[in-house]
């Protein structure tokens, strides 16, 4: 079998499995942010949104850190230059890096925004 028709078909059947209508009882429930807490945010995501995160967006979240990292060490020198040392390294690094490790699995947003 091809090393790319078990990834297209993982990915086919997330996006159908997230293009289906939620009707009667099996209506998911839209939790709010039950805290009160305006930094801490709650979110419950259905199984195919967690098993579609694992598989497909994490990989390529890690992958993007990795060459963030690379562009940053490779742009380093002129970022020095023009003063946005900590700008570039928080864009390229930190926030990729913070979407695949603290982001829990299969949510939208990271749970907890540090300001």
């Amino acid at each position: 079998m091809p090393p790319l028709r078990p990834l297209a078909l993982v990915l086919a059947l997330t996006t159908g499995l997230s293009t289906l209508p939620a009707h009667g009882a099996h209506a998911e429930v839209e939790q709010s942010n039950v805290s009160g807490d305006p930094v801490y945010s709650v979110e419950a995501p259905p199984a195919y949104a967690m098993i579609g995160d694992l598989l497909i967006a994490r990989p390529f979240l890690i992958a993007g850190t990795l060459i963030g990292t690379a562009a940053f060490v490779v742009s380093l020198p002129f970022t020095a230059l023009g003063g946005n040392v900590k700008e570039a390294g928080q864009a390229l690094v930190v926030d990729p890096g913070r979407e695949a490790f603290v982001r829990c699995l299969g949510c939208t947003t990271s749970g907890y925004r540090q300001d």
